[in-house]
């Protein structure tokens, strides 16, 4: 969702007259984020769809029925707002829309997150006019001209926040080294408890703590900062939305999932990182860790070796300021600011038929 609202955003910022249709899942968490994005969309409308693979025969079955009306649904809206061309970054819910932007020829952009493409966009992509990539690691996926790197779009506000404002929002000492921990929207248990774990000794050693626990974990994490009596220079949070860049701005090391974000996000502010991809997943989480690790940026750290390897990691980075610093510039060397605006100036080619 996130770097479609990046590109959206810069496609106004770039062409104000630029109108936005978002088309979402029913009960998906898409509403609440465009309504908290400030952009002005002219609608928001839902199409049927759900996934076909990795689910049971009957719930595959049903899936099947809700994309053929997703499809239908889909027709009907392409036909009554007849837009210049469509986005997606994969989703069952984009394989409607795409499909009948297809037939009805509006050209269709997909930006790839991750370094891999999953089956939504594998599925979806020769339907596609184009497909913009963060790295160019991605393009050995498609077939040759097929793909422009953009570089991971991010939203306006992470092109401004500085570890300056970011101290003073979340209370931080500047002498102090920053840790900052999250797992997702969600949260992540694995990662939760395994920080916790080592609380006691990170802030004995003058680390402090941001730690972002996830919406579905924060009950478990806030009764566990009541059993440690809510130490000082400990900071959680069940989640952060305009924050997160303020959060990042402020953080001298990550400890982290490997969601394609971390692609963009990290290397924005030169952020040395230890990814933990999810260990029961597809490969998209640790092809991300390993593009970062690969190149000195990161550590990549198995969720089974968090026990006994994460305070090690951690104690490595930020009690070396030379291993730091060498992290911190390697980061830094991978960002590339304008991958929002590249892929709003691609669909803007797109649009106008080229």
């Amino acid at each position: 969702m996130y770097p479609v609202l990046a590109i959206a955003e810069a496609a106004v910022i770039q062409r104000p007259e630029t109108k936005l249709h978002f088309v979402g899942s029913p009960g998906g968490m898409e509403r609440g984020l465009v309504q908290q994005s400030g952009l002005a969309f002219d609608r928001y409308d839902e199409v049927q769809a759900g996934p076909v693979h990795g689910v049971g025969l009957l719930r595959a079955a049903v899936s099947a029925v809700k994309l053929a009306f997703g499809v239908l649904q889909a027709f009907g809206l392409i036909l009554r707002f007849r837009p210049h061309v469509i986005l997606t970054t994969g989703g069952w819910s984009s394989l409607p829309v795409v499909l009948a932007g297809w037939v009805l020829r509006v050209p269709v952009l997909i930006y790839l997150p991750d370094i891999e493409p999953g089956l939504t966009i594998k599925v979806l992509s020769p339907f596609a006019r184009q497909v913009a990539v963060t790295v160019a690691d991605s393009q050995a996926f498609f077939p040759a001209g097929k793909t422009i790197v953009t570089g991971y779009p991010l939203r306006q506000a992470f092109q401004g926040a500085t570890r300056t404002a970011g101290q003073m929002h979340f209370g931080l000492d500047p002498a102090k080294k920053t840790l900052l921990v999250f797992g997702g929207s969600l949260g992540s248990r694995a990662v939760n408890h395994a920080l916790l774990d080592i609380l006691p000794e990170l802030l004995t050693d003058g680390v402090q703590v941001i730690h972002i626990t996830g919406t579905r974990t924060w009950d478990e994490v806030e009764q566990r900062q009541q059993v440690l009596e809510n130490p000082a220079g400990y900071f959680a949070f069940p989640y952060l939305h305009e924050d997160m860049s303020l959060a990042l701005a402020a953080a001298d090391l990550v400890v982290s999932r490997a969601g394609a974000s971390v692609l963009g996000e990290l290397p924005q502010y030169g952020l040395p990182s230890i990814l933990i991809p999810l260990a029961y997943f597809w490969r998209y989480q640790q092809r991300n860790a390993d593009w970062l690790a690969q190149r000195g940026a990161a550590i990549h750290l198995a969720e089974d070796r968090m026990a006994a390897d994460l305070l090690p990691a951690i104690r490595g980075i930020l009690n070396n300021p030379e291993r730091l610093s060498a992290m911190q510039a390697t980061a830094r060397s991978l960002a590339q600011p304008d991958g929002a605006l590249n892929a709003a100036q691609a669909l803007a080619r797109l649009a106008e038929g080229g």
